[in-house]
């Protein structure tokens, strides 16, 4: 039990400290606000008109807009943990009384707290623009779980993907392939209208059981079996990248 608080006390610390960190670099939000809301100011008034999913586009499009957010948001993790890796900061915390877990907690930690706050602001920016969601106060909560669900996936990735890069700039190229998968999924277009070599994909892949199960919470539809999928594929994920952040650490620790 006194391990347990004293790996919680640290990763609280380490929460803070990278809290810090992007207070004192705002370029870090900004980007990762403002080209979401680029993208959907771009698909709802240049695009919006050409697309046809039975409804207003932008109700349609603004969940996956979220969830891209989530992924320029968790490309900033990999370059702060690859960050930390490379300057030396990491080794010089081995060398204190720091638990060895509470630096890549305090990581994901802040990448959930950083990413829940730009999300919110990208939902502001699309109901300025004509986003109009029923949900209720429930479904609301739903929702921040979800996205916070796949938000700790994605981070723990990051944070694998951070300690695998051997420089920050490659670390965020590692991400892209995440930051592309909204792109083949049900977040700007119905699967439907892709081309059938590529509808598999798109229709089983995590970005589109998560993107409809946001989406059917905020517009008051069903979800149906969308919302147990998005949570494995989150659990999985997250599993993998946490397996992977742990094995990384622990063979540069042994190097």
């Amino acid at each position: 039990m006194r391990t347990l608080v004293h790996s919680a006390q640290d990763s609280a610390t380490m929460v803070g400290r990278n809290l810090r960190h992007t207070l004192r670099s705002p370029d870090t939000m900004i980007m990762t606000i403002a080209v979401p809301v680029s993208i959907l100011v771009m698909f709802v008034y240049v695009f919006g008109g050409a697309m046809n999913v039975g409804g207003s586009y932008i109700d349609y499009v603004v969940p996956g807009i979220i969830l891209l957010c989530a992924g320029f948001g968790s490309g900033a993790t990999a370059v702060a943990v690859a960050t930390d890796t490379h300057t030396g900061i990491v080794d010089r915390f081995r060398a204190m009384a720091v638990s060895r877990n509470s630096v890549l907690t305090g990581h994901v930690l802040e990448s959930v707290l950083r990413n829940l706050l730009t999300s919110s602001l990208v939902v502001l920016v699309a109901v300025a623009l004509g986003f109009r969601p029923t949900a209720d106060p429930l479904r609301w909560l739903a929702v921040a779980g979800v996205l916070a669900c796949f938000v700790v996936a994605l981070s723990w990735i990051a944070a694998a993907l951070g300690l695998l890069a051997s420089n920050p700039e490659a670390a965020n190229g590692f991400m892209f392939f995440f930051m592309f998968l909204p792109y083949v999924s049900s977040a700007f277009v119905p699967t439907g209208t892709l081309p059938s070599w590529l509808r598999g994909f798109a229709t089983h892949q995590p970005v589109t059981s998560v993107t409809e199960t946001v989406r059917g919470l905020l517009m008051g539809s069903p979800v149906g079996d969308s919302a147990p999928t998005a949570l494995a594929w989150c659990a999985g994920l997250a599993l993998a990248g946490y397996l992977a952040a742990g094995a990384l650490s622990r063979r540069r620790t042994t190097c």
